[in-house]
């Protein structure tokens, strides 16, 4: 499928704003299909992103460290692929090297990969996880997102305050309870 070009884009806009009853002639939205592609641009630019390059940079002389590494509250906004709403929340990240580790900021730029995709949060937290996996090959990866969605909370159901909480492990974490049990309590703790 061939990429439309920016201006099909902006014309795409224009024509959702003559659908829901603007006029895009008047002076507040004569740019707005302009802005809103410019915006889509940043939104999105996860697509643009390789995975192998963000964690390419790794550190192998970590004296044997064999512990849990943890990232918490990794802050995101991502769209919801369903109705292209936004769904923000945290991430939290953990793995168990094995023999090399990555720079903590890799970390919170693998979230931003994925988080600037239309995704589900599900295919979002196991993305995370199976990348790690993939890219460090450690002895495990926990990940856990939560998150409040605007399709729940602006429309439809309409449940302000609630929260959609998913998980994915790898390795340790997916056949030891008690180390997927740690991972839950280090979370947990402020």
């Amino acid at each position: 499928m061939e990429r439309p070009t920016k201006e099909q884009a902006q014309a795409a806009v224009k024509l959702l704003l003559e659908y829901i009853g603007e006029d895009t002639s008047r002076e507040g939205l004569r740019d707005t299909p302009t802005r809103v592609v410019k915006s889509y641009d940043e939104l999105f630019e996860g697509y643009a992103h390789d995975v192998a390059k963000v964690l390419n940079k790794k550190f192998h002389d970590i004296s044997e460290y064999n512990d849990v590494v943890l990232l918490k509250s990794v802050s995101f906004t991502s769209l919801c692929e369903h109705h292209m709403l936004p769904f923000s929340g945290t991430v939290d990240i953990a793995y168990i090297p094995d023999g090399v580790v990555v720079g903590v900021s890799k970390m919170a730029r693998l979230v931003d990969v994925f988080s600037k995709r239309l995704q589900i949060q599900e295919r979002m937290t196991a993305n995370i996880a199976c990348a790690l996996q993939k890219h460090l090959n450690p002895k495990g990866v926990a990940v856990r997102i939560s998150a409040t969605h605007s399709c729940m909370t602006t429309r439809g159901t309409l449940k302000e305050g609630s929260v959609l909480e998913s998980s994915h492990f790898t390795g340790l974490y997916l056949d030891n309870h008690e180390k997927r049990q740690e991972f839950c309590n280090m979370i947990r703790k402020a």
